[in-house]
């Protein structure tokens, strides 16, 4: 059984934040995923842009809150675009290569194509972890671990207390699949997508459409030419940890493609020769089990602008509950200047000493993950995940004695954003 200092489970942005900013310090760590490739939600589920990761101060002038390795990515992304074009934009397909790279230079090990499935435990430590793959059952131990599945399979295998969605039913943010359209004419698209909303909700009046979403949710910016992404489709009341459950997710949402795409050819001459070129390999999942921890955060800790003493990362999304149960979105949004910060301590489990939860599956009410969740945030605490094992394993400290001001400074000389 291999042996490492740190094993860090997920390969989105939150899992190669930690698992390369911990090498960077002199761990050796694993990086284990269950596809092909690294990226999670930007190349399974072809999640698109990046939301908002910057604010607008008092003056008007643009401020990263996500900083630090985040920054890093997205500047070396940056110069395989086209002039001018903003960071938010990316190339999914690119973005493999480029975090194939980041994460064997910095000599992480990675370990495709397995499936956590247990977790053996001995008093407050986790020993090792099982994986199952085509060879048969692979173990590995450490002496730290990151969850960064997003949907806490890890805390869960461990036996860790968490939430299922939201307090009230247990229901989840909706599931969707994305899509894009290739030979669109997007210039006449523009033209035309107030008519397509009308259009669109007149048909859900009508029972025409079947999708429970209230409008038509797509991005046209920083694609090829008539490239046009769509994250519409919306599939409620189903749970994301339930493989069976997920499976009739999956049918619904592709129905919900093919009746989107029949729409669009059928009533609007932008897309009256649009081809379907690329739906996601996955479902994309908002929200799923989330660690009840050391602290959770709240939406109240959010509105309020927290500046926790124990900061490692900070956020201004709007509050983007989709709803669980229906059709609308709310919204809460944070005015110029206004952003919050993220805790240290909703990261750390209560039962166990050697782990670290990272990501959308952070100890956070349904409310509050309802605006850390995205990309951007995730891989800023993906990097103090790893600084931090990196301190524990240097200092002989568990995650609850662990020297936060000195994970706090290396985040800071990194060029991270926590204050």
């Amino acid at each position: 059984m291999k042996h490492y200092d740190l094993i860090v489970v997920g390969g989105g942005l939150t899992g190669v934040a930690a698992a390369v900013s911990a090498a960077r310090q002199g761990m050796k760590v694993l990086l284990a995923d269950k596809a092909g490739w690294l990226g999670g939600a930007m190349s399974n589920c072809l999640i698109y842009p990046f939301m908002p990761f910057y604010m607008k101060d008092k003056d008007g002038n643009q401020v990263d809150l996500s900083q630090g390795f985040f920054a890093e990515l997205t500047e070396r992304a940056a110069k395989d675009l086209p002039a001018g074009t903003k960071r938010s934009y990316y190339d999914s397909e690119y973005f493999k290569f480029l975090l194939d790279d980041v994460a064997t230079e910095a000599g992480v090990e990675l370990l495709f194509h397995v499936t956590l499935y247990k977790v053996e435990t001995e008093g407050q430590e986790i020993k090792k972890l099982l994986f199952a793959a085509k060879s048969g059952t692979l173990e590995y131990s450490a002496d730290y671990y990151v969850d960064a599945t997003g949907d806490g399979d890890l805390f869960y295998f461990a036996g860790c207390d968490f939430q299922l969605g939201r307090d009230a039913d247990n229901l989840c943010q909706p599931m969707t699949t994305c899509f894009r359209l290739a030979n669109v004419d997007k210039p006449k698209f523009e033209e035309e997508l107030p008519a397509m909303q009308a259009l669109y909700k007149q048909y859900r009046q009508q029972g025409k459409i079947l999708n429970e979403r209230e409008n038509i949710l797509v991005f046209r910016h920083g694609l090829a030419e008539g490239i046009v992404h769509f994250n519409t489709t919306r599939v409620i009341r189903h749970n994301p940890t339930d493989p069976e459950d997920v499976s009739r997710a999956e049918v619904i949402a592709r129905r919900q493609v093919r009746e989107m795409v029949a729409f669009l050819k059928e009533n609007f001459e932008s897309c009256k020769n649009a081809t379907l070129v690329t739906c996601a390999a996955d479902i994309g999942v908002r929200e799923s089990r989330k660690l009840r921890g050391m602290h959770i955060l709240t939406q109240e800790e959010l509105i309020a602008c927290t500046k926790f003493e124990d900061s490692i990362a900070l956020g201004n999304y709007d509050i983007d509950i989709h709803n669980p149960a229906g059709s609308d979105t709310s919204h809460y949004y944070f005015g110029p200047g206004e952003y919050y910060t993220i805790p240290y301590r909703s990261l750390v489990p209560k039962e166990f000493g050697n782990l670290l939860v990272a990501g959308r599956c952070l100890s956070a009410t349904h409310e509050a993950q309802a605006s850390v969740r995205i990309m951007p945030i995730c891989c800023c605490m993906g990097e103090a995940a790893g600084i931090a094992a990196a301190v524990m394993k240097k200092s002989g400290t568990d995650n609850k004695t662990v020297d936060v001001k000195e994970v706090q400074r290396i985040l800071e000389a990194n060029g991270a954003a926590i204050r």
